[in-house]
């Protein structure tokens, strides 16, 4: 667990496509695109509660994926007090490339994963941004 860097949290994403997108999209971001500059926690001990979990989305600048509109990932954060830094919608990329529709919800397909990629770039653009203007720093 590395404290300098930006978080990036996604829904859980079960049963839905979109949801299944943000997951893809969050570790596609984590493990491919920026690995040495973020990291993600499980959106699971936020919703129970975990002291941990709160004081690492207080003390560290924090980008959530959400799948749909119920924007759990965001609602989360914000209510743990969270270092809301940006937050993403699935459908608000999809909006702009609506060719890549995702049709699985137990698997990613090709359209699922080609749209998790396209919202991966967006979420690694803002990682850049925060470091460049210095807003990753606690």
């Amino acid at each position: 667990m590395d404290d300098d860097k930006i978080l990036v949290i996604s829904c859980s994403g079960v049963g839905k496509a979109f949801g299944m997108a943000s997951r893809e999209a969050m570790y596609a971001v984590i493990e491919e695109l920026r690995p040495e500059a973020t990291d993600t926690l499980c959106l699971a001990l936020l919703t129970m509660g975990d002291e941990e979990a709160k004081a690492r989305v207080r003390s560290r600048p924090t980008i959530t994926i959400d799948g749909c509109p119920k924007m759990c990932a965001r609602a989360n954060v914000e209510a743990s007090g969270g270092n809301l830094a940006a937050g993403f919608r699935v459908v608000d990329t999809y909006r702009r490339v609506r060719e890549l529709k995702p049709q699985s919800v137990a698997m990613p397909d090709e359209a699922g994963r080609q749209l998790a990629r396209v919202l991966a770039e967006e979420v690694a653009a803002e990682v850049d941004r925060l470091h460049a203007t210095g807003e990753d720093e606690s």
